[in-house]
């Protein structure tokens, strides 16, 4: 069952999509899916790392609702954030038939975030996405607001497209498997919304 469910509309007109967060919410992914009317033919793209903790999760909660699902495993860390990854899930697609019927699930932290979603934009000129963040920084930032990029030798970020997801779906139990580094990282972040917008919420970061 799952908790505390709260939702989001990002409103972009015909381009608008919910964020839903809440506790175990991976549990309900396939439903969600359902409910958007994804497609059935799934390409989830992942590292080891993630998909160790939560991957059959995912696997499981899809094929209950009847999708058919691959999945790809790329490498962990920014450097693995590049066109020669990127390449490697194109070949993945094609081979494999995946057309404009089909849909892809980014399933990690920023790096896989940014590649799925690009790989989603540039694939047959765009096919539908979900982003299912599992780190706070990815959670606050990286899956909102439709920015997708690859990194090139001369710089960060710099092949790219804003190309918005179907769905983001936050389950911040994910949160518990991360690292302290990466919690202060996404923590950062945070505390910087609040430096820009909001007196009010900088107040309580700092008392809480």
């Amino acid at each position: 069952m799952s908790e505390g469910i709260g939702t989001i509309k990002v409103g972009l007109q015909e381009r608008s999509y919910p964020i839903i967060f809440g506790q175990n919410l991976l549990h309900s992914l396939g439903q969600q899916l359902e409910k958007i009317s994804f497609p059935n033919k799934i390409a989830v793209i992942t590292n080891p790392t993630v998909f160790g903790f939560y991957g059959q999760t995912v696997i499981d909660s899809l094929e209950e609702r009847g999708f058919q699902c691959s999945v790809i495993e790329i490498p962990d860390g920014e450097e693995f954030k590049s066109l020669v990854t990127l390449e490697s899930i194109y070949d993945f697609l094609i081979e494999k038939n995946f057309d404009r019927g089909s849909g892809l699930l980014a399933l990690g932290g920023g790096v896989v975030g940014d590649i799925a979603g690009y790989a989603a934009a540039t694939f047959l000129r765009g096919v539908p996405y979900v982003q299912i963040p599992t780190t706070i920084l990815s959670q606050v930032d990286s899956s909102v607001g439709g920015k997708t990029a690859v990194n090139h030798r001369l710089g960060k970020n710099l092949i790219g497209a804003f190309y918005q997801p179907k769905l983001v779906l936050i389950d911040i139990d994910t949160l518990r498997t991360l690292e302290q580094r990466e919690v202060f990282a996404g923590l950062a972040e945070v505390v910087k919304y609040g430096v820009i917008r909001d007196k009010t919420f900088f107040r309580w970061l700092e008392d809480n």
